[in-house]
Parts: structure tokens; C-alpha cells; sequence
């Protein structure tokens, strides 16, 4: 909520409630004449400040001020938000780093699974034994045929660059 809106939604409440009316006769004969009683009575007067708050949230100049510091708090509590996540990522891997470690590396992975849609067992994927199956090996097998054939481009542009 903005800090503009406040009044707004705060109108319907601010308004005094339905008065009480209570029925009394009071009596000054007899002997309870001497006791000593006190009254309350209310006096509706206009208040003065009322007409300034209405005229400062009113103006434009106000609304505009208003709102450049709601932002500003906005912007401040989620820089404050950014740093205490940081802070927490930082004491966490400080208190216990390989636990840190592996708890990212399991988030990580859970992650790039929600994003590529890809699914596996990460108890599997934790084993040596998954990456000893013959996928594994292909895969190895194209990663190096890959890289390899990165270089021989390189190469032969570096040398076509030479002979030219």
C-alpha cells in the first residue's frame, strides 16, 4: 500500500462512532445533597489541522513528494532484502563448506531440471556408476570431437591469415 493511499482507506474508520445516550434523572433534594459528582460533556469544535492535512495530501507538490519517498522506501527495503539473502548465501558456505557445496550443486541441478524439462533420478546421478554407462562415454567422445574441431578452425584461420 502507498503511503498516499492511507487517507483513503483509513476515512471510513476515522469518523467518531454513533454517540451513547444514557438517561439519568439527577436529584439534589434530600440528604445526598452534600456528594460530590462529576460529569463529562462533549463539545464539538472544529478542528484547525484538519483543514492543513486535507490541503498538504490534496496538493500536487505534496502527492509528488510523497510518492518519489514511497518509492524510495520501496526501493531501499528491497535492497535491504538482497543483501540479507547475500548475507545468509555467504554465512551459510562460511559455517560448513562442503555442506554448502553440495546443498547448491543439489539446487543447481534441481533447477536446470525444472528449466530443460528434463527428467532423472539425482540418487542415480550421484553415483560413479551412472557416468560409467556407455551414454557416458559417447558423450565424452563428442565433447573432445567438438573441441578438437574448435582448435582446427582456429588453426586455419590463424593460418589463412598467415599465407595472406
Amino acid at each position: 500500500m502507498k503511503f498516499a493511499e492511507i487517507p483513503q482507506q483509513l476515512h471510513r474508520l476515522l469518523h467518531p462512532p454513533d454517540p451513547i445516550v444514557i438517561n439519568h434523572t439527577i436529584t439534589v433534594e434530600g440528604p445526598d445533597q452534600k456528594k460530590t459528582s462529576c460529569y463529562d460533556i462533549d463539545v464539538e469544535i472544529d478542528d484547525p489541522l484538519k483543514a492543513q492535512m486535507n490541503q498538504f495530501l490534496l496538493s500536487t507538490t505534496s502527492q509528488q513528494e510523497i510518492q518519489g519517498l514511497d518509492s524510495k522506501i520501496h526501493e531501499t527495503v528491497e535492497t535491504i532484502n538482497n543483501l540479507k539473502t547475500n548475507r545468509e548465501f555467504m554465512l551459510s558456505f562460511s559455517r560448513d563448506p562442503a555442506e554448502f557445496i553440495n546443498k547448491w550443486l543439489i539446487s543447481q541441478a534441481r533447477d536446470l531440471k525444472t528449466m530443460t524439462d528434463v527428467v532423472g533420478s539425482p540418487e542415480e546421478e550421484r553415483l560413479a556408476d551412472y557416468y560409467s554407462q556407455n551414454w557416458a562415454q559417447e558423450a565424452v567422445c563428442r565433447y573432445f570431437y567438438g573441441k578438437v574441431q574448435q582448435r582446427r578452425a582456429e588453426l586455419e584461420q590463424t593460418l589463412s591469415i598467415r599465407n595472406n
